[in-house]
């Protein structure tokens, strides 16, 4: 793939999220132009929580359209891409994935020291260990400031109550052992980010409560902005609609969780206990 301009960054401080800095201006950009186009709809300002400096893992992707707007259009060169499918899986379902993907992996960063990595065959479950392609093994434990998990989903929705409280069944187990296995992987400040749609049956998952039982807390939740994200696509679990279909999720209302590790973990825990006892503070996070 040719080269994309690149601007020149200064490496920021590291903060666990922030508001879109002059790296990010062309996708904010496109962002608010889309938003504005949508009269019904009030414009904010995304809130994009990745910076050019991140270690960034994704898992469960669909069509890679995600991880390649981070690399070109927010200029994220330290990635690592992954998805639970097998390469032959994944192009039966997403045709588009493939350019997605050979761009990514002709893609090296400015100084051509960094280049995306993907990996197929990865459970997200059981990241760093092996089974289902055992591209597991190859995401080593460590230093990732973010590990993203846009859309979980185990496929299957029905209108059958029962059917729905076994598939929340299974999407809790799926969403916790997650947790756990991303765990390990974090670097010292690093985050855990998870998107999802606001309507039923995705805010009956709890998730709040789910991180709690691996110490994880909710230090911030905004609105997921598509637009914020040139060229992104959301991707159906079963795959692309026959025929293209009307079915667009990215129009669709959803939300970003910043899950951060629960107080009295890590370094501060004395120092970060005394405060939060002083100030009364609570698991309760920000919303935007």
């Amino acid at each position: 793939m040719a080269k994309s301009r690149k601007q020149k960054f200064k490496p920021s401080a590291h903060t666990p999220y922030h508001r879109p800095s002059k790296a990010h201006d062309h996708a904010v950009k496109h962002a608010a132009k889309n938003q504005m186009s949508r009269p019904q709809r009030q414009y904010q300002v995304p809130t994009i929580p990745f910076e050019p400096t991140h270690r960034i893992l994704l898992v469960g992707e669909g069509d890679f359209s995600f991880a390649h707007s981070l690399y070109t259009s927010h200029h994220c060169e330290n990635l690592t891409a992954t998805c639970f499918d097998s390469a032959t899986t994944l192009a039966e379902k997403y045709p588009q994935s493939t350019r997605h993907i050979q761009e990514l992996e002709n893609a090296t960063s400015k100084d051509e020291t960094v280049k995306a990595k993907i990996l197929f065959g990865v459970d997200a479950t059981k990241l760093g260990k092996g089974g289902l392609g055992s591209g597991g093994k190859e995401v080593k434990k460590g230093d990732f400031d973010r590990i993203v998990f846009n859309f979980p989903h185990v496929g299957g929705l029905t209108k059958d109550v029962n059917r729905q409280v076994r598939h929340n069944q299974g999407i809790a187990e799926l969403l916790v052992n997650f947790f756990k296995a991303a765990l390990p992987l974090l670097a010292s400040n690093g985050s855990i980010i998870l998107t999802i749609f606001e309507s039923e049956p995705y805010s009956l998952w709890n998730v709040r409560d789910l991180a709690r039982h691996v110490h994880l807390k909710v230090g911030r939740s905004f609105k997921f902005q598509a637009e914020a994200y040139p060229g992104y696509k959301h991707a159906r679990t079963l795959g692309n609609i026959e025929g293209g279909g009307g079915w667009k999720g990215e129009t669709r209302d959803a939300r970003t969780y910043i899950f951060e590790r629960k107080v009295g973990e890590g370094r501060q825990e004395q120092e970060t206990s005394r405060k939060g006892k002083s100030s009364g503070s609570s698991d309760s996070d920000e919303d935007d």
